[in-house]
């Protein structure tokens, strides 16, 4: 009786213990309200004011904090984006390449998950002589629940008018306007696929400079950003980077088929499944796993599509 005795007590005070691990490690949200980490000042994609928005580019973005106990994080997010804008993150002129990424955050057109999909790859890119500028793009979906709601073709509009913006202003950043890409995590990812197959070369009889120029990208990324729509893919379309986790199965098999339809029309891509990893894992390097390296092979890949220099 007393060995069962001992042995009960001793299993209780092992669980004791792993609760307490697990409630001792668990991310916990900060008492202090979100704001998002430093970066340079955002551009304004219409100095006047979105079109279907001028009324509104006055409100502020809303940033809150987001716990996702599954994966152990709590993150800042914004929404409430009437006033869409780039944030410009410049590498030195000693190590600048000269090549530029358009990143669109993810966070399914309800919030931007502004860090680890936005700003912490715009400071790695600009570190490894990348320009970057983080795309805050209307949501459809906003959690801020105004009425009436945005649409996708808003959101794409400001896709696009980021594409022309950051075009028509190289000069001004030492970048090629022939080295300009466009890449989108999760819903950030769609835009990137409408990016890929719905451009156009500008309206030559517009007034405003910046929407005479094109808006192609001239390579593509998609993270985790499945399910795409059908799209007619032609030699038109730029090299492109896909990127998912095998445990995130409707995006992996959305990354794949992607790849798939690419590699049927002949345009080159090149696709990366890491074992682990799931959904939104953006740049981390707080776990020490494989797909944490990824924004390497990005930056390798575009050493062998030529956009930067091996």
């Amino acid at each position: 009786m007393k060995n069962h005795l001992k042995f009960g007590w001793s299993l209780a005070l092992a669980w004791s213990a792993l609760l307490f691990v697990g409630v001792q490690t668990r991310a916990a949200v900060p008492t202090e309200p979100a704001k998002e980490p430093a970066h340079p000042p955002a551009i304004v994609l219409w100095p006047n004011g979105a079109p279907g928005s001028e009324s509104r580019k006055n409100e502020q973005e809303t940033l809150a904090w987001r716990e996702e106990p599954e994966n152990n994080i709590t993150f800042p997010v914004l929404f409430n984006i009437h006033n869409p804008s780039v944030v410009p993150f410049i590498p030195d002129a000693a190590k600048a390449s000269g090549a530029a990424i358009i990143v669109a955050p993810g966070g399914g057109n309800m919030f931007l998950t502004i860090d680890r999909e936005g700003y912490d790859l715009g400071k790695w890119l600009a570190n490894h002589g990348v320009a970057a500028f983080v795309l805050k793009y209307r949501l459809s979906h906003d959690q801020a629940g105004y009425s009436p709601p945005y649409k996708e073709d808003d959101s794409f509009a400001d896709a696009k008018r980021s594409m022309r913006l950051v075009r028509s202003r190289a000069a001004d950043w030492g970048i090629d306007p022939k080295r300009i890409g466009f890449l989108g995590f999760s819903a950030g990812g769609q835009l990137a696929g409408m990016m890929s197959t719905q451009f156009d070369a500008g309206d030559a009889k517009s007034s405003d400079p910046i929407e005479k120029t094109s808006c192609r990208p001239d390579f593509n990324g998609f993270i985790y950003g499945g399910p795409y729509r059908s799209a007619t893919f032609t030699d038109q379309m730029a090299p492109s980077f896909l990127l998912c986790a095998f445990n995130d199965p409707g995006n992996a098999t959305a990354e794949a088929n992607l790849f798939l339809k690419l590699k049927a029309a002949n345009i080159q891509s090149e696709l990366h499944i890491y074992s682990t990893g799931g959904h939104g894992f953006g740049v981390r390097n707080d776990r020490k796993l494989a797909e944490e390296t990824w924004p390497a092979r990005l930056y390798d890949w575009m050493g062998d599509i030529g956009v930067v220099k091996k």
